[in-house]
C-alpha cells in the first residue's frame, strides 16, 4: 500500500497581506501554514502535513480523503 501524501490532496495557495503566503489542505482540519514567501509556504505544509499524518497513524486512523471542489479557477 503506497503512502499518503500532500500531492495527494489539493493545496489551496493564497496571499495573505501582509503577513505572507498561506498554503493550506482544505480537506485536512489544521493543514496549514503561513510564511514569508509561496515557496516558504509550500515546503512548510509538507512538514505539517507530515505531522498530522503521523498523529493519525499513531491513532490507527487514515486520513480524511479529499472532498475538495475547484469551482472557480
Amino acid at each position: 500500500m503506497r503512502a499518503i501524501s500532500p500531492d495527494d490532496y489539493k493545496v489551496v495557495l493564497y496571499r495573505n497581506q501582509p503577513s505572507g503566503w498561506v498554503a493550506e489542505v482544505p480537506s485536512i482540519p489544521g493543514c496549514h501554514a503561513l510564511m514569508p514567501t509561496r515557496e516558504a509556504a509550500l515546503t512548510e505544509l509538507d512538514v505539517v502535513f507530515q505531522v498530522i499524518s503521523d498523529e493519525y497513524a499513531e491513532r490507527n486512523q487514515a486520513l480524511l480523503l479529499d472532498t475538495t471542489e475547484i469551482l472557480n479557477a
